[in-house]
């Protein structure tokens, strides 16, 4: 039987295969495309200056997010890192640092604060924004593992050997597949070849239908550096609060269908 922590159809997910991991390693040339897509890219819809942090995947520090942290800071946010060094996983005292960097930002501003997170710091997002739901605008995933079994990446062994933990307790101390209470996107790729991309999909949810999912074309590595997530994080944050909407897939003379699939063909 499927745990009622995880999607009943990703009971049995496997890590993406050995011929997506070996793409992994367009990464540089995605990073590359920032370039000409640049024009494009401020083209972007601006931001009215609310805080956001960003949190590192696994075995990542902040040097790995400054690309789109600069980025969207040259759309109008206030950008953080999250201030913790490399990200080996919620070993004792990461999350309640993470919960006083939110709290501290939130009451600079007086605003609710965005959280974005690449990989497991979407995880981290996911569930401070369940924590405290009061204090955050929204939640943007990219490439985060929430829905799946926890041994449906390529990274879990990577995992127990940073974190020290044991990643089968460590799942079931958290309910993942539950979507915060806030708009939340999970940004995915099908190509992904360190997650497995179904075990990125936020299903729908009752208690919140402010969910969507939005597929690009990318690698796991080069996620936070693709033109296609950074317009879509833009586009996201851009939102007026208490105003969400489902991403636009449309426009561009049918170019943007082509950029983003649509995530819900088979």
């Amino acid at each position: 039987m499927a745990s009622p922590r995880q999607h009943p159809s990703n009971a049995d997910l496997q890590p993406p295969s050995l011929a997506l991991l070996a793409l992994e390693f367009r990464a540089p040339w995605e990073f590359g495309a920032l370039l000409p897509a640049w024009p494009a890219l401020q083209r972007a819809p601006q931001g009215d200056g609310h805080a956001v942090i960003v949190f590192p995947g696994l075995s990542a520090s902040d040097a790995s997010t400054i690309p789109l942290r600069r980025y969207l800071g040259s759309l109008g946010y206030q950008m953080q890192g999250w201030d913790q060094g490399f990200n080996f996983g919620p070993r004792a005292g990461v999350l309640e640092l993470a919960k006083r960097q939110l709290t501290e930002a939130f009451n600079a501003s007086g605003r609710k604060v965005s959280l974005v997170g690449w990989s497991l710091g979407g995880v981290y997002a996911r569930e401070l924004a369940k924590e405290l739901p009061q204090m955050v605008r929204g939640v943007i995933t990219l490439g985060t593992p929430f829905a799946g079994p926890p041994k449906s990446t390529n990274a879990w062994r990577i995992y127990e050997l940073t974190s020290g933990r044991n990643i089968d307790r460590e799942s079931e101390t958290y309910n993942l597949p539950e979507a915060p209470p806030v708009p939340t996107t999970s940004i995915y790729s099908r190509s992904d070849g360190i997650v497995a991309w179904q075990g990125s999909l936020q299903a729908p949810s009752s208690a919140n239908p402010q969910t969507e999912n939005i597929e690009v074309v990318a690698s796991h590595i080069g996620l936070g550096l693709n033109p296609s997530t950074w317009w879509a994080v833009a586009d996201r944050l851009a939102q007026r609060e208490g105003h969400w909407r489902p991403f636009d897939r449309t426009g561009l003379f049918g170019l943007k269908s082509l950029i983003y699939p649509d995530p819900t063909r088979a």
